[in-house]
């Protein structure tokens, strides 16, 4: 009886050693498994961390991008403003500048037709007064206008402003070109050398207008040139053409000069409108 109470308690307390045993390993497994739990949690807790710095980063320039991408829609649209704009002011500077050409065009086309004119005319001129040496008269053309210089000694004796017969033949020649040429104006300027005169004038300037208006008198009231055409005027000596100092060059002084041009009112208008 005996040996068998003691095998229980044996049994017993093997037993309650074999549960102790037991426990213990299960709670170390336990505690062992909490704390690989635990790191795993605060690795999984540092890389939800980095995630979400790194989704703050990322939202960050996202946002940064989304702002480059309004400020470039933005100057793409002050860009697209400007380039109408600038397109608009190229387009009306491009209409400004054809008008101009345009213009500048029949301007030259109008100068053209001058020059040609002005030429015609100092062939007629001189067709008309072949007749006559050049120490007495010579037609050229100077600053687009054609000019017949008659000197004094073909038109006036010295000191006077009445017309000598010779000096009469020649503006009648030059009248008959006048008349069947009703659109050359004429400007007839006196001029002197640089003595003064004594005399029936009181200086060279009542000299000067006394002969320019001579002829004036004989082309409009002999030859029936339209005085309308007509403009007289004198400059004493003070347009020479060559020196007062020599004799030859005060004779070359004293002439009249009658200045031949074709009518301007259409290079005028044109002048006028370009200036508008």
């Amino acid at each position: 009886m005996r040996k068998w109470i003691r095998s229980a308690v044996f049994f017993a307390v093997g037993a309650l050693l074999l549960s102790s045993c037991v426990s213990t390993r299960k709670f170390k497994d336990s505690q062992a498994a909490l704390q690989s739990a635990r790191n795993d949690s605060a690795q999984l807790a540092g890389k939800v961390n980095d995630l979400q710095s790194n989704v703050a980063q990322l939202n960050k320039q996202i946002g940064d991008l989304k702002q480059q991408v309004g400020d470039l829609n933005n100057k793409t649209g002050q860009l697209s403003t400007d380039a109408a704009n600038k397109q608009s002011q190229l387009s009306k500077s491009q209409q400004e500048l054809a008008n101009q050409q345009k213009r500048l065009d029949q301007l030259q086309a109008l100068m053209d037709q001058q020059k040609k004119a002005t030429q015609e005319i100092r062939k007629k001129m001189s067709d008309a007064l072949v007749g006559f040496n050049s120490n007495e008269l010579t037609v050229a053309i100077k600053n687009g206008k054609v000019y017949v210089s008659l000197q004094e000694n073909l038109l006036f004796p010295s000191g006077s402003a009445a017309v000598n017969p010779k000096g009469k033949l020649a503006l009648g020649k030059l009248a008959e070109v006048l008349n069947i040429n009703p659109e050359i104006t004429v400007n007839i300027e006196g001029h002197t050398d640089s003595i003064p005169i004594r005399g029936r004038y009181p200086d060279n300037w009542a000299l000067s207008v006394a002969r320019s208006t001579a002829i004036v008198r004989i082309l409009t009231d002999d030859y029936k040139v339209d005085p309308v055409r007509i403009i007289a005027s004198g400059h004493s000596w003070y347009d020479p053409v060559q020196t007062n100092s020599t004799s030859d060059g005060r004779a070359l002084n004293r002439r009249t000069e009658i200045i031949l041009s074709p009518k301007l009112d259409e290079l005028f208008k044109l002048l006028e409108a370009s200036g508008e």
